[in-house]
């Protein structure tokens, strides 16, 4: 089954054009199953490529999904424009009823500031205590799965003394799990971050499993039971050129910078960079999606009531049950 976006979203003929099915809502209706409910909160500036490279992976699924893109509402983006994210996107208050089987949430050009110091971060707060009880399953990724982990059981993120940047080798420390279902043991993926969360402080917290990491980069993915919850520090979903439009903008900009490790064909900026990483993303994001169709309820209004009555935020008032399919 393909994923339903608007058909106007500009991610819509890209990935068309990928070979990726896709879907109106016209179509979709006529359909009698209930589609996945997936939401991605996107924080990062460049919201329409993040858009293209979630929708292309979660697309990928046999399953139909329904894909909603969320914002941060007290926050004013500046590299995508008004037209665009009042057109397809809703605030978290405007779907804070609202059940989601997975929510994906993002890295953030942030982090280097302290989480308390980040303008959005009680709304972030707010809203990681809201999936507890609203979202079955959330994969969070770069600075979200640090400020994640960080919120929830104090995690802190380290200074790095220079970029960690390139595409480095990772391994597969947990080769049953559902997650990593068909990797291979070793595998490459793409690294840019200014901070690290540590294993030793990982492995201070029960019920965190890690799943991925590196060698030479450290603690890749992790997994947390009682949650529901994915770390992943990593950019698995990154884009052939990213990392290079990363190099030469910082290059433009004057900011120091090296070349991105293993990356560029011979170490030659001049030379188009391959893509190793492909596979494996689109195996990941398709075993997280099985995965939430395999243990996800049927009526969306049961999400989450096994947690509910477990720290719920006192400063929330109650939530509407159920949701729209």
């Amino acid at each position: 089954m393909p994923i339903k976006i608007p058909d106007t979203l500009p991610a819509f003929q890209t990935l068309v054009k990928e070979g990726v099915r896709v879907m109106t809502e016209t179509v979709a209706i006529r359909q009698d199953i209930r589609p996945l409910q997936i939401g991605l909160l996107n924080l990062m500036p460049n919201k329409i490529r993040t858009e293209v490279q979630m929708a292309r992976l979660v697309g990928a699924s046999p399953l139909q999904v329904e894909f909603s893109l969320i914002r941060i509402g007290g926050h004013k983006a500046k590299n995508t424009s008004e037209d665009h994210l009042l057109a397809f996107y809703e605030t978290w208050e405007e779907v804070r009823h609202r059940k989601f089987d997975g929510l994906i949430i993002t890295g953030a050009p942030v982090e280097t500031l302290a989480y308390e110091d980040v303008t959005y971060w009680e709304e972030m707060q707010r809203i990681f205590d809201w999936t507890h009880t609203n979202v079955h399953s959330t994969l969070n990724i770069c600075w979200g799965a640090m400020a994640a982990i960080y919120h929830f059981h104090g995690v802190p993120k380290h200074h790095l003394k220079e970029k960690a940047f390139g595409v480095y080798r990772h391994q597969n420390r947990n080769p049953a799990s559902v997650y990593l279902n068909g990797f291979s043991d070793d595998f490459q993926i793409p690294v840019s971050r200014w901070t690290e969360v540590r294993r030793a402080d990982i492995e201070k917290v029960p019920g965190l499993n890690i799943l991925m990491d590196s060698e030479e980069m450290g603690v890749c993915l992790v997994q947390e039971d009682a949650g529901n919850r994915l770390y992943m520090f990593n950019h698995i979903e990154y884009d052939s050129t990213s990392l290079q439009e990363e190099y030469e903008r910082d290059v433009q900009s004057g900011v120091p910078i090296r070349m991105p490790h293993d990356y560029f064909p011979h170490n030659d900026p001049s030379l188009p960079p391959s893509n190793r990483w492909r596979s494996h993303a689109h195996l990941f994001f398709g075993n997280w999606i099985n995965d939430i169709y395999q243990t996800t309820p049927y009526e969306l209004a049961e999400i989450g009531r096994d947690r509910a009555a477990l720290d719920r935020p006192q400063d929330l008032p109650p939530l509407a049950v159920g949701g729209r399919c």
